[in-house]
């Protein structure tokens, strides 16, 4: 799937899902049972679950071996490059949130 996207200083309402999807699809992520409001990020040192809902963009991230979950909710009117900054930051950067 391959679209364009708008600028990395759009906000994410801008964007299509289609436009959403193959960002996510760019940042490595994969669906979740097919489910399109649904995506996994995996990296060696942690691994994410994306949930696009209504109002923002729900990350949960988990390391390896650590029981305990980070998440945060980051509203769509941020920019795409702000949310991937805080997505790629990963659940120690992102506890402060």
């Amino acid at each position: 799937m391959s679209s364009v996207l708008p600028p990395e200083n759009s906000p994410l309402n801008q964007h299509s899902l289609r436009a959403l999807e193959g960002w996510l699809q760019r940042l490595g992520a994969m669906r979740i049972d097919n489910d399109p409001c649904r995506w996994r990020l995996e990296y060696d040192d942690w691994s994410a679950v994306l949930l696009l809902d209504q109002n923002d963009l729900k990350v949960i991230w988990q390391s390896p071996g650590d029981s305990e979950e980070t998440q945060c909710s980051l509203p769509y009117g941020l920019s795409r490059a702000d949310v991937e900054a805080a997505i790629q930051a990963g659940p120690s950067v992102s506890k402060g949130i």
